[in-house]
């Protein structure tokens, strides 16, 4: 492999530095978007917070779709490390491996293991969490309205329904938050319309799906159902935020 120049150097010092930051300000205490009373500020500083972490997790999404991808070619004859990495993914993604060919745990993996355009998720962290002004968003970093069932998780909505048991997941911080809400969309049942269609489009271009396309999956995201789909659309379309999945 022959030397780097010295444009190439600094453009991976730049990178490598751009993802260090994220890393950084994801475990960081959330902004006070409040503080903004120009509604275009409070915007921008939101999305150029959120972007940067957007794009880290998508990239360890990547990454192992990438080691999924090199298993294709290896089925039937995969090392001991293959295997055991094949597991541990099966194990994280929730894909039963017993009495199922290795093919058939890796064809559904990759089904689960891709990217979230970053404009659906952009938009969904700004309807839910109020623009990172809520108060799930500023007292347990959650800007998902991410839920969870066990007693003392995160915290009780202050309107939940009698009889209703679930909280509002609380998060150390924020880049969590965010791995949380793509691990739930490439998992839950409720959400294997959108990985189908993600799938789809993916195969027709090259770029893969746009956010509001796979918005349109998000039929069981919220109650509000179609009107939850057609803010979240609104939401990408009058931000411009589609410009961002092409990154």
């Amino acid at each position: 492999m022959g030397r780097l120049r010295a444009g190439q150097i600094i453009a991976v010092l730049v990178i490598t530095l751009a993802v260090v930051v994220s890393c950084q300000a994801g475990r960081e205490p959330l902004p006070d978007f409040a503080q903004y009373t120009d509604v275009k500020q409070k915007k921008t500083a939101f999305f150029d917070y959120m972007l940067p972490l957007v794009v880290d997790s998508n990239q360890s999404i990547i990454e192992q779709r990438v080691e999924l991808q090199q298993l294709v070619d290896s089925t039937g004859d995969l090392s001991f490390f293959q295997r055991r990495r094949l597991s541990q993914l099966a194990n994280r993604y929730a894909v039963p491996m017993d009495n199922v060919s290795e093919s058939e745990v890796i064809k559904t993996l990759l089904l689960r293991v891709a990217p979230i355009p970053p404009s659906l998720v952009l938009a969904q962290a700004a309807i839910e969490s109020a623009w990172g002004t809520s108060r799930f968003a500023r007292q347990g970093n959650n800007l998902f309205g991410q839920w969870c069932y066990k007693k003392g998780c995160g915290m009780v909505p202050l309107q939940r329904t009698q009889g209703s048991k679930h909280e509002v997941a609380r998060f150390d911080n924020v880049s969590e938050a965010v791995e949380a809400y793509l691990h739930n969309l490439n998992t839950h049942r409720a959400y294997r319309k959108l990985r189908v269609r993600r799938a789809e489009l993916a195969a027709l271009n090259p770029e893969g799906p746009s956010g509001s396309q796979l918005a349109e999956t998000l039929l069981y995201y919220s109650e509000l159902r179609e009107v939850y789909v057609h803010e979240v659309q609104a939401v990408i379309r009058i931000n411009q935020l589609h410009s961002y999945d092409v990154l």
